[in-house]
């Protein structure tokens, strides 16, 4: 398979949210990061806006985001820095 990402990402598992609309929220797994973007475990992606801020809960970063692809329970997204 051949990859097409900027940054190579790194698996982990870290509890995120995914912040938007003027506080409404979804809690959701960080499944694998990078400097540019991540994929994120979701209960279902259906709601979930296409600009967001990802809340990384374990230093309480927020991210900016774009959703670059979308599947079964799992979004990707790139970091909008």
């Amino acid at each position: 398979m051949d990859e097409h990402r900027i940054a190579p990402r790194r698996r982990l598992l870290k509890s995120g949210r995914i912040s938007f609309g003027g506080g409404a929220a979804i809690d959701c797994t960080i499944r694998n990061f990078s400097e540019t973007g991540a994929a994120l475990e979701v209960s279902s992606p259906v709601g979930i806006p296409e600009r967001f801020t990802l809340v990384v809960e374990a230093d309480h970063s927020h991210l900016p985001c774009r959703v670059m692809w979308r599947k079964e329970k799992r979004i990707g997204v790139h970091f909008e820095t």
